[in-house]
């Protein structure tokens, strides 16, 4: 029997969350995670930052920080305040300004522990977002061409009431931008509905990015919480050129496109 929800059949496949990951897991998996983990993780690469994901917020990524001499990316509030944090924080448009540090630990429980569980089971894992759309997609159609299997996973947020998966816009936009870059028209018989279909959502808004990733449900809570600035360096369309891969448990930008 196919397994179609893992969408098997098709080479490029596109899913959500951590579920969602597990099931359609590929030989390369691209996590878009885009306010703010996989945004972040991308101005890192640019400015020559290697980042360890961690899935906690708690004690536990201080020790872990620790244990990789590496600096802990504080919350956005506390940046300013926070000893030895050389302002590093969650906050994409912070760490364009931050001073560099060689190494980082970023705390997130969405992007981060999707990345943790693809790479404990050997999986190949890349931080894709808007800003490194083009050189994400392009890169990751090199891979299908010679073979390998290729998906997106939009990581989506967790409701506060039970915790369960909250689709995200801004998360559906990223992936659409990379599989916009990914999939021509020699990739459409290997390309799942989904993926596809993420693809055109893109395509049909693209000219409405900025307003889009600042009035939908994250940015518009980043705005309340004073980091407007986020969601915009957030909408930056292919300002990047890095493609951050996930490598001895850090990522790095070992590919420029």
């Amino acid at each position: 029997m196919s397994d179609y929800f893992g969408q098997a059949d098709y080479a490029i496949r596109m899913d959500w969350g951590p579920e969602g990951a597990r099931r359609c897991a590929a030989d390369v998996n691209i996590i878009v995670d885009v306010l703010s983990f996989s945004t972040s993780v991308t101005v890192a690469a640019e400015r020559g930052m290697t980042v360890y994901p961690c899935r906690w917020k708690d004690a536990r990524a201080a020790e872990f920080a620790a244990e990789h001499d590496a600096t802990l990316a504080v919350g956005r509030l506390e940046a300013g305040t926070a000893p030895g944090a050389h302002g590093v924080s969650l906050s994409p448009a912070g760490l364009l300004t931050a001073t560099r540090v060689p190494r980082i630990v970023l705390p997130s429980p969405n992007g981060s522990t999707i990345s943790a569980v693809l790479a404990e089971h050997g999986a190949g894992v890349v931080a894709g977002c808007v800003r490194n759309a083009t050189a994400v997609g392009r890169w990751a159609a090199q891979q299908v061409d010679v073979g390998r299997s290729v998906s997106v996973i939009a990581a989506g947020e967790r409701w506060c009431g039970d915790g369960s998966l909250r689709p995200a816009l801004e998360d559906h936009l990223g992936a659409g931008a990379i599989l916009s870059a990914l999939v021509t028209p020699r990739h459409i018989g290997v390309c799942s509905p989904e993926a596809l279909a993420a693809a055109g959502l893109f395509a049909g808004v693209q000219e409405y990015l900025g307003s889009l990733m600042a009035d939908c449900v994250g940015g518009r809570e980043l705005t309340a919480m004073g980091f407007a600035e986020d969601a915009t360096v957030a909408a930056d369309l292919d300002a990047s050129a890095v493609v951050p891969t996930l490598t001895d448990g850090a990522f790095s930008s070992l590919r420029v496109v």
